[in-house]
């Protein structure tokens, strides 16, 4: 990671001007963004309000010190910020004292500015390195969350989800549809025109679900040609015609194979509750697996709807 990254907040905390003063040249044309303050309660202050990559504090300050400060920093639950003191105490013993309070590093009064640029430059590229780990770990997170084949939300992703508004649609007392969607005879596409004509047909019907699912809602593939919706704020009168519509728009399209044609339907089962009760996702999974055996039993392309639980 060069030091040529991405720009950094800084605080400088000193209330001598003249260090202030000396640190601001120290860091002249550099891709740093400088607040200072004149005591520990304005860093305080200024640490909550702008969140600083790298801190720069003077140990020694009344009422609070650069030790107390660097406690209070450690004790945030903001993202890790990169510690320095700056100290006129040579003794080793209270060098240990402040790096083993939060400090990443110390430099001893006067310092060198070459030195003190190198060990910014040293707190740059851990800070730098940590915001590429971060990002990383998010993308992981997303990729563990989310189906590769269609890009929605996986399994794991959609319980999680589904057993936070299920609470409070039992707290607002709102109504809560889970939909599970399986694509009829899928087993004759991947047999009759090859596994990569089955992975078309199931990214075309994953397209058709988020075009339909509102911002409010979620969709997402259970496994194989499984499919879950979770939608609210529907009423009873609502739910089949809104899935039937879903159904009828996925039925008509044409797929091309190569030289051949050919159409795919999916069956639907369908179940919810409104009212205040406690429900649980397995629970309202497992009805809408039933109305969906029962829409396959009765001949495919069909929605099925459970009996709502009040």
């Amino acid at each position: 990671m060069s030091q040529s990254g991405p720009s950094l907040q800084v605080l400088v905390v000193d209330d001598s001007p003249v260090y202030r003063e000396l640190v601001s040249q120290a860091l002249q044309g550099q891709d740093y963004s400088v607040t200072f303050a004149k005591n520990g309660r304005e860093a305080l202050e200024l640490f909550a309000q702008t969140a600083p990559h790298i801190v720069i504090t003077d140990w020694m300050m009344p009422d609070v010190s650069g030790l107390d400060l660097v406690q209070r920093i450690r004790g945030s639950e903001l993202a890790y910020t990169y510690v320095i003191l700056l100290t006129s105490i040579s003794d080793k013993a209270m060098v240990v004292k402040g790096l083993a309070a939060g400090a990443d590093d110390y430099l001893t009064k006067p310092f060198d500015p070459g030195e003190f640029c190198a060990r910014i430059g040293v707190g740059r590229r851990i800070i730098c390195l940590q915001r590429d780990i971060e990002a990383k770990n998010l993308l992981l997170q997303e990729a563990a969350r989310t189906d590769s084949l269609t890009g929605l939300p996986n399994r794991r992703a959609i319980e999680e989800w589904a057993e936070r508004q299920i609470r409070g649609a039992s707290r607002h007392g709102y109504p809560l549809w889970v939909i599970l969607a399986d694509l009829d005879s899928f087993k004759s596409v991947n047999d009759n025109y090859g596994h990569d004509a089955g992975d078309l047909v199931l990214q075309k019907f994953a397209e058709v679900l988020r075009g339909t699912t509102r911002a409010s809602d979620i969709c997402g593939r259970m496994g194989g040609e499984e499919f879950v919706m979770v939608l609210t704020h529907v009423d009873q009168n609502g739910i089949f015609p809104t899935v039937d519509r879903l159904r009828e728009q996925f039925a008509s399209l044409v797929f091309r194979f190569g030289g051949n044609s050919a159409s795919v339907t999916a069956s639907f089962g369908i179940a919810g509750f409104q009212g205040r009760e406690i429900a649980e996702f397995s629970q309202l999974l497992r009805r809408a697996d039933e109305a969906l055996y029962a829409a396959k039993r009765g001949g495919r392309n069909r929605v099925e709807v459970a009996v709502l639980q009040p």
